[in-house]
């Protein structure tokens, strides 16, 4: 959910990172990435197209790259920060892995942008899930290409949503360490969900937060590597200074928090993803306190044919902050993707070269 910040708070709020997979009831699970893989998918890489569109009257930011005959469209929503430039890498590194065969959208959230076009606007998990509806309706609906979500973290539970919604359209869907109930043994949840209940602590926090995005570039890069970690990736540095350190993106990480504490107290609805199982994957990680592993259980025996992977390498719920953990993640992602097709049309998707093998 909560991405690390500066180290007076990073001890709290963190979006997490890596994988190695358990292998599920009969369900395919991608290899370690290895050196081979990475550098092929760097050299060949495609670079997303990042631009804004209005959606309801909302400034959107997105990331795409679109296939020139696609076989279907690939949508990811984000967790919570929403600032879709964490995600470049594993959205260029799944088009690849996808060889191309595929469109990739992701979408940002409202008002976790660079600039305050919302005017200071809060907006709820509510609010974020009816835009994201109706990006599909005015972007996606009338398309015959199938439509596969992929969320992380809070983005799973609205990819769910939307799967209610719209069940017709939605072929697959992928939640990566996912956070889709409360966990009420844990400290982290507990001190986030305080911190983001209180107005007065979310102005403190962001008034703070913004007065470090008005350092000198040089000297806000230096604090986010010194304070993030070597690992963390250029464009993660980059998105979290342009970004994160911005008031308004800060007020709507927090409030869009307090939102999902309020929701996510509330019993996942259970029937239908029992009803959908065979169309749903979601992968874990390690001592995540969002997607704790108590969660993946009750999956496992609520809907027992959802695929359930754990990650084990790593890089934990903020996969998107290093290349390492993006590619990983990429490649997971593609082999389900590619698994769902095979078991649905009995043909095996096109990949890149020999990247599959």
């Amino acid at each position: 959910m909560l991405l690390r910040l500066p180290s007076f708070v990073s001890r709290y709020l963190s979006f997490p990172l890596s994988i190695c997979s358990f292998r599920p009831r009969n369900m395919y699970t991608a290899a370690s990435t290895d050196d081979r893989i990475s550098q092929q998918i760097s050299h060949e890489k495609k670079q997303a197209n990042h631009r804004f569109c209005s959606v309801s009257s909302h400034v959107t930011e997105l990331l795409e790259l679109r296939a020139e005959d696609p076989s279907l469209h690939v949508l990811f929503i984000p967790g919570n920060p929403g600032i879709i430039l964490y995600y470049k890498d594993f959205v260029e590194a799944l088009y690849e892995l996808l060889g191309g065969t595929a469109s990739v959208t992701a979408i940002g959230h409202i008002s976790q942008t660079r600039k305050n076009w919302e005017h200071g606007c809060l907006f709820s998990l509510q609010d974020q899930i009816d835009h994201k509806m109706d990006f599909i309706k005015q972007e996606i609906r009338h398309t015959e290409v199938p439509l596969l979500l992929v969320g992380h973290s809070i983005g799973s539970y609205i990819s769910l949503e939307i799967f209610k919604r719209v069940p017709e359209q939605v072929k697959y869907f992928i939640g990566l360490y996912p956070f889709l109930t409360l966990d009420k043994k844990s400290f982290k949840q507990s001190v986030i969900g305080k911190i983001s209940a209180s107005q007065a602590l979310c102005v403190v926090l962001s008034s703070i937060i913004a007065m470090l995005g008005l350092l000198p570039s040089w000297a806000t890069r230096a604090l986010v590597r010194r304070s993030l970690g070597s690992l963390w990736s250029s464009t993660a540095v980059d998105a979290t200074c342009t970004h994160l350190l911005q008031y308004h993106c800060m007020r709507n990480v927090l409030f869009l928090a307090m939102t999902e504490f309020i929701k996510l107290s509330e019993v996942p609805d259970w029937m239908f993803i029992r009803g959908k199982q065979d169309q749903i994957a979601f992968l874990f990680g390690i001592d995540d306190h969002w997607g704790p592993l108590t969660v993946f259980e009750e999956i496992s025996k609520q809907a027992p044919d959802v695929a359930l992977s754990i990650e084990r390498e790593g890089h934990t719920h903020s996969f998107c902050c290093t290349e390492a953990g993006s590619i990983w993640v990429a490649q997971h992602v593609a082999s389900l993707i590619k698994r769902q097709c095979q078991d649905t049309s009995g043909t095996s998707m096109v990949m890149p070269k020999d990247l599959n093998a």
